[in-house]
C-alpha cells in the first residue's frame, strides 16, 4: 500500500504562514520563549548526566559495578523513550504547548523520589520518572521552535536547545555536582544533588504564562483567529499583557468544516516516504546517542578506575564536557548557514576518529582530555544537527510524533548502548568501549546520506525524496509558489 501524500490539505495559508514568520524576523517573544525553553532543558541536562555524577558514591554506598550504575541509567532511558512517544502522540492531538508543562513536572517528582531512595528499587522508579519527563519535555521544546520560527532561524532556534541541554548542560553538570557535593559534604552528598534538581518546578507556571500555542499547530486545526493572535504577539515582541491587534496575517475564509475532518495519523511516519526519513534517521540516531550517554555515564567512573579521585575525576570531566559546548553552539550556527547532510557526515567521520584516538593512543591523561573534548565536540555537533533535522521531515499533522519518535530512538540507545559500553569496559577497558564507538559512528555515516534535504525548505512543502540518487540534495522549495 502506498505510502500517504506529503502535501499539506491547506498549502495557500501554509505559504502565508511561512511568508509571516519569515516577514516577522526575530522579535523579542522569540527570545523569552528560546530562554524559557533552554533553561528547562538546561536542568534536563543535569538530570540526564546525575546518575554520571554520583555514581561512584552509589558504588562505594551501594556496592554498584560499572554494570549496576548503567542499568539505572537504562531505566532513566527507557522510561524516556516511552515519554517522548507519548508526548508526542498527545502534542500532536492536543497541542504543544500542554505538554511541556506536564513532561516538566513529571521530571520534578521523579527527582524527588530520587533524593528520598533507600534503595535500588526505588531509586529505578524516580528514575523512571525522570526518564518519562524528561524525555517528553526534549522532543516537544524541539518541535515548538522548529513551529514558531522563519525557515532561516529555524535551526538556529532548534539548536539553540541543544546549547543548553547537551552543550552548557553537560558541561556545567560537573561543576554542578561539584557545588552541590561542597555545599553538602557527606555519604548523602548524592540526595542533596537530586532535591537541586526539583527546582525546575518554577518553570512551570512561566511557561503557562508566556508561551503560546504554536501557529503552525493551530492552523493545522483550521485556528486561523487564534493563530493570527500569536503572530501578533510575536511581532510586537511582547507574549504578555494585553493582546494586540490581531492583524491579518493569514486569511480566514471561515471555513471549518472540511478542516473538522482532518484525523492524525501517526502511523503515517513508517510509511512510503516517510517511512525513508524516519528509518535511516532512527538508525543514525540510535549509533550518536547510544556513544554520547555511554561516555556521559562511565566516564567519572573511568577516571576513578583510573586512580583519579572523584573531585579530579568530575573536574576532568568537566574539561572534556567544553568540547560539547563548543560543538553545539557550532551545529546552531552551521544550522543557519549550511545543509544539515554535509555537517551530520563531516562531523561523523572526525567523531569516528576522535574516538579510535581516545581507545588506542591516549595513554596519559593530558592525551585523554584532548582527545575526549574533541570527542564531545563532534558528539554534540552531531546530536543538535539531528534535532534540528527532525523536525523538519515532516508535515505539521505528525511532527512531534515523528520527532519524538526520532528522538526516543536515541533514548532507548542511551538506556541500552550503556550496559554494553560497561560490559566492554569492564572486560576490555577503554580500547573496547571506544572501539565500538567508532564503528557506530561509521554505520551513522550510511545512514545519514540516504535521508533528502531540508535546508532552506519550508517544513510543510512537499520534499520529492522518491527516486532521488543517493546523497542528492534537492533545490529549496519556493514555498509561495505552492498552491
Amino acid at each position: 500500500m502506498a505510502g500517504p501524500a506529503l502535501s499539506s490539505p491547506d498549502t495557500p495559508r501554509i505559504a502565508e504562514l511561512d511568508g509571516a514568520l519569515d516577514k516577522i524576523g526575530v522579535t523579542r517573544s522569540h527570545h523569552t520563549i528560546i530562554f524559557l525553553i533552554l533553561i528547562g532543558c538546561l536542568f534536563d541536562s543535569f538530570e540526564q548526566n546525575a546518575i554520571g555524577l554520583v555514581g561512584p558514591m552509589l558504588k562505594q554506598q551501594w556496592g554498584l559495578d560499572a554494570t549496576g550504575i548503567g542499568l539505572l541509567n537504562t531505566v532513566t532511558f527507557a522510561s524516556a523513550a516511552i515519554g517522548r512517544i507519548v508526548s508526542g502522540l498527545v502534542a500532536d492531538r492536543y497541542g504543544r504547548r500542554v505538554m511541556l508543562s506536564l513532561d516538566l513536572l513529571l521530571f520534578t517528582l521523579g527527582a524527588g523520589i530520587c533524593a528520598l531512595a533507600p534503595n535500588l528499587t526505588v531509586m529505578a522508579v524516580g528514575r523512571a520518572i525522570v526518564g518519562f519527563g524528561l524525555g517528553g519535555e526534549i522532543a516537544i521544546a524541539v518541535t515548538m521552535l522548529a513551529e514558531f520560527c522563519s525557515s532561516k532561524f529555524r535551526g538556529t532556534a532548534v539548536g539553540l536547545v541543544n546549547v543548553g541541554a547537551g552543550g552548557l548542560g553537560n558541561f556545567l553538570a560537573p561543576a554542578f555536582g561539584l557545588l552541590v557535593f561542597t555545599l553538602f559534604p557527606g555519604e548523602n552528598s548524592w540526595r542533596w544533588l537530586f532535591l537541586c534538581l526539583m527546582l525546575p518546578a518554577l518553570l512551570g507556571a512561566f511557561y503557562r504564562r508566556y508561551i503560546p500555542e504554536t501557529p503552525r499547530f493551530l492552523l493545522s486545526r483550521h485556528k486561523i483567529a487564534e493563530a493570527n493572535q500569536v503572530l501578533s504577539r510575536l511581532a510586537c515582541g511582547k507574549l504578555s499583557g494585553p493582546a494586540p491587534q490581531a492583524a491579518a496575517w493569514i486569511a480566514d475564509d471561515g471555513c471549518r468544516e472540511q478542516a473538522a475532518r482532518i484525523k492524525v495519523r501517526s502511523m503515517e511516519i513508517f510509511q512510503g516516504p516517510l517511512a525513508r526519513r524516519t528509518v535511516p534517521l532512527c538508525i543514525a540516531i540510535w549509533m550518536t546517542y547510544g556513544a554520547q550517554i555511554s561516555v556521559l555515564t562511565l566516564m567519572p567512573t573511568i577516571l576513578v578506575s583510573l586512580g583519579y579521585s572523584m573531585s579530579k575525576s568530575l573536574l576532568f570531566t568537566m574539561v572534556m564536557q567544553s568540547g560539547s559546548l563548543l560543538g553545539a553552539v557550532a551545529a546552531s550556527a552551521f544550522g543557519f548557514h549550511m545543509p544539515r547532510k554535509r555537517v551530520l557526515t563531516a562531523g561523523a567521520i572526525c567523531a569516528c576518529a576522535a574516538a579510535l584516538a581516545i581507545g588506542f593512543l591516549a595513554k596519559n591523561i593530558a592525551m585523554i582530555l584532548l582527545a575526549g573534548a574533541v570527542f564531545q565536540f563532534f558528539v554534540l555537533l552531531l546530536n543538535t544537527t539531528i534535532w534540528i533535522f527532525a523536525p523538519e521531515l515532516y508535515p505539521t499533522r505528525v511532527r512531534a510524533f515523528g520527532t519524538a519518535f526520532i528522538l526516543a530512538t536515541g533514548t532507548a540507545a542511551g538506556a541500552f548502548m550503556p550496559l554494553v559500553a560497561g560490559r566492554l569496559f569492564d572486560t576490555f577497558g577503554l580500547a573496547g568501549v571506544f572501539g565500538m564507538i567508532a564503528a557506530m559512528y561509521g554505520v551513522f555515516t550510511i545512514a545519514v546520506r540516504t535521508v533528502p534535504e531540508t535546508y532552506g525548505k519550508s517544513p510543510d512543502a512537499p520534499l520529492e525524496d522518491e527516486g532521488m540518487p543517493l546523497g542528492a540534495q534537492a533545490e529549496p522549495a519556493v514555498v509561495a509558489s505552492h498552491s
